[in-house]
């Protein structure tokens, strides 16, 4: 039996990866144009963790194109002798299927605000319980970083020299944090979302220049943030709004987006992303 579930890319969140999992094997996503295969294998005894159950991972074996995906779940038998079983029964899972997965990383581990013990930013979110032992309990919180993300310097910012919005919001949050930053994990319920930073990184920064970091930050993140499931339509629509700036990234994530709050802006975005790839249409 195959299930289909979205797990957040972290850390630093860049995103929902889709996950179609079988007992001994799972394909992956980050955008729907190229699955990347894997399959199970039994960790050897002396790499084993004592007390754990089910002591496996997952060992990359193959990178298929989502258009050889849907002809692989058309073919015969005999056109397709040569695949493993595996690969067959997930593509087959994977062609049929509709997107985005349902979210099911509802183990979260979250850095503190020392001011209340709420929580401040994500660091890390896991699937399955038994996986909270695999992750450090390090409470400290990193940005996307500039290499992946690069976020717009001011003229101003270009001549001072000054360094990355994405490091300095990592700066400031560790500041929040305080000397000794503590994390905690949470087990979320599904539509449990008052106490935790719906865009999972705080907004409410008394300082100005802070505030405008954060911002920056989070705007230039939406196109990835609008992966988020149950996000209120206000935050939805303002990450739409934001996400105008980076057409093309909309383009490229926009099959895994669970709703969209403007269908005209949304449509929008798509037409320019489209025209600009190809001013002949």
């Amino acid at each position: 039996m195959v299930r289909g579930y979205s797990q957040r890319l972290t850390p630093p969140y860049s995103g929902l990866v889709q996950i179609a999992e079988s007992d001994s094997a799972r394909a992956v996503t980050m955008d729907g144009s190229r699955w990347e295969f894997h399959f199970l294998f039994d960790i050897p005894e002396h790499q084993k963790t004592p007390g754990r159950q089910n002591q496996r991972r997952f060992k990359r074996v193959a990178a298929i194109d989502s258009d050889q995906i849907q002809r692989m779940a058309t073919q015969s038998p005999s056109e397709t002798a040569a695949v493993d079983q595996r690969i067959i029964e997930l593509a087959a899972f994977i062609a049929t299927s509709s997107f985005p997965f349902p979210s099911a990383d509802r183990y979260e581990y979250w850095l503190l605000d020392p001011a209340d013990d709420s929580p401040l930013a994500l660091i890390v979110s896991c699937v399955d319980g038994e996986q909270m032992a695999d992750f450090p309990d390090r409470a400290e919180w990193t940005a996307l970083s500039a290499a992946a993300m690069r976020v717009a310097r001011t003229p101003e910012e270009e001549k001072s020299g000054e360094p990355p919005v994405n490091y300095r919001v990592e700066r400031m949050v560790a500041e929040r944090a305080g000397p000794r930053p503590r994390g905690q994990w949470f087990t979320r319920s599904e539509n449990e979302n008052e106490a935790f930073p719906p865009l999972l990184l705080k907004e409410d920064w008394e300082d100005p220049v802070q505030f405008a970091l954060c911002q920056r930050y989070i705007h230039r993140q939406s196109t990835r943030l609008l992966m988020l499931h149950g996000l209120q339509r206000d935050d939805r629509k303002r990450l739409e709004d934001a996400a105008r700036q980076n057409v093309f990234e909309v383009e490229r994530f926009y099959p895994f987006y669970p709703e969209v709050a403007d269908t005209q802006v949304m449509n929008a975005i798509l037409v320019e992303a489209r025209l600009r790839r190809d001013p002949s249409q």
